[in-house]
């Protein structure tokens, strides 16, 4: 283990991170979090915004750095909270992200078959709980919500959780979509706590207004923006396809890492072997393996992998109705025509949907008025229509190599 020196970080968003407590320090050191420096923020929304190169590392620590930050605003407001409870709250943020896979959300449960990082960065919370004797128990229970003072949990995962408030600040500085650029500060001087439930104080209403508008804007212009989906559903359908021909014993080189987890499909996510192993996967595994696949006897892996790695991407088409069958019939035919065989068809002409929901009113974000009273956000704002931002936006897509 490293001498502990307590240091001061720099950060391009909030300028000096301060690391405050030994703990923190060591988790900060441990190779799992050290991991995070190779597992990118935003997937492969690089391809459509060159500065989206940011890590799940650097996230982790804003998030931290906020935490604090919170929680010090609140304690100036007379809500009492421990210096444990201080430093458990800031461990839960910390580790939020730890459990996720390379390139992030672009293939979850893809390589890791059905699991979401939720649920591994519990696991590897319970692992470093272990190696820590014991000093991560508060910490969890606040992530997995059975902490007995709820409030705490809300500030971790919520409709307005201190995630949220560094990923739309820090994704908007990287992209450049100043869409995006909320005021992370002003909405935690705007916080309190009333009957252990997270709440607005009315002052901050503008600041909240403008932070559910920067989510959706983010959502439809950098998340969901067509060529990083199109080049993530690209992705998606090559490991999805190796993982099918390794079934059919063709062989694939790969490390041996990612090999562990193509090869089953079946794994225990509470084991701590697979944790382990699913801790040495980051996004160079991928790269490595499309480097080595771009050059397959395989026509179709060949294929896949040189579209990646060269950003020769498939065109994607959107609208509000599902495309017909004879649309989608349309595109396969040219493709048959230029003497594409039936499976190259198949896994290169393909259409489904997708769907975002930017507000929930099930959980809705709490406002305190000047009175003292508490309205959920969409009964006390008068900008803020609950139905035209708790609906789920959809639209449906067709991906289809494009003309030559």
């Amino acid at each position: 283990m490293k001498a502990n020196k307590l240091p001061v970080l720099n950060d391009p968003i909030y300028g000096f991170i301060r690391v405050e407590s030994k703990l923190l320090f060591d988790l900060l050191e441990h190779p799992y979090f050290q991991r995070l420096r190779r597992i990118s923020q935003m997937g492969l929304s690089s391809l459509v915004y060159p500065g989206a190169r940011h890590s799940r590392f650097e996230h982790a620590l804003g998030a931290m750095h906020l935490m604090n930050k919170t929680v010090e605003t609140l304690q100036r407001k007379h809500v009492a909270i421990s210096e444990e409870e201080k430093e458990a709250l800031a461990v839960a943020i910390l580790l939020h992200d730890i459990g996720h896979g390379p390139f992030s959300h672009a293939i979850e449960r893809t390589i890791f078959l059905g699991v979401n990082h939720e649920l591994l960065s519990l696991g590897f919370m319970e692992l470093l709980n272990k190696e820590f004797d014991g000093k991560l128990s508060l910490a969890i229970s606040i992530y997995a919500n059975k902490y007995r003072r709820k409030f705490m949990h809300q500030l971790v995962s919520s409709q307005l959780d201190i995630d949220r408030l560094d990923y739309l600040k820090r994704d908007s500085f990287y992209t450049g979509a100043t869409e995006g650029n909320i005021n992370s500060h002003r909405i935690i001087e705007m916080l309190n706590v009333v009957d252990d439930q997270v709440v607005v104080e009315e002052n901050g209403l503008f600041s909240i207004e403008k932070f559910i508008m920067a989510r959706r804007l983010m959502y439809w212009q950098v998340y969901l923006h067509k060529t990083g989906l199109v080049a993530e559903l690209l992705l998606c359908n090559t490991i999805q396809y190796v993982r099918k021909i390794i079934k059919q014993g063709v062989a694939v080189s790969m490390t041996n890492d990612l090999m562990f987890f193509m090869s089953q499909d079946k794994l225990n996510p509470n084991s701590s072997a697979v944790l382990e192993q699913f801790s040495h996967l980051d996004d160079n595994d991928i790269y490595a393996a499309l480097k080595q696949w771009q050059y397959h006897p395989d026509d179709i892996l060949a294929s896949f992998s040189k579209r990646l790695l060269n950003r020769d991407l498939m065109k994607m088409k959107y609208q509000k109705e599902p495309f017909t069958d004879f649309q989608i019939e349309k595109r396969k035919q040219k493709l048959s025509a230029a003497g594409f065989t039936e499976e190259y068809v198949t896994n290169f002409v393909f259409s489904n949907r997708i769907s975002c929901k930017v507000y929930t009113n099930e959980n809705p974000i709490k406002v305190l008025s000047q009175k003292g009273d508490v309205y959920s956000l969409e009964d006390f704002s008068s900008l803020f229509d609950g139905k035209t931002f708790s609906t789920t936006e959809i639209k449906h897509y067709l991906c289809y190599p494009k003309s030559k």
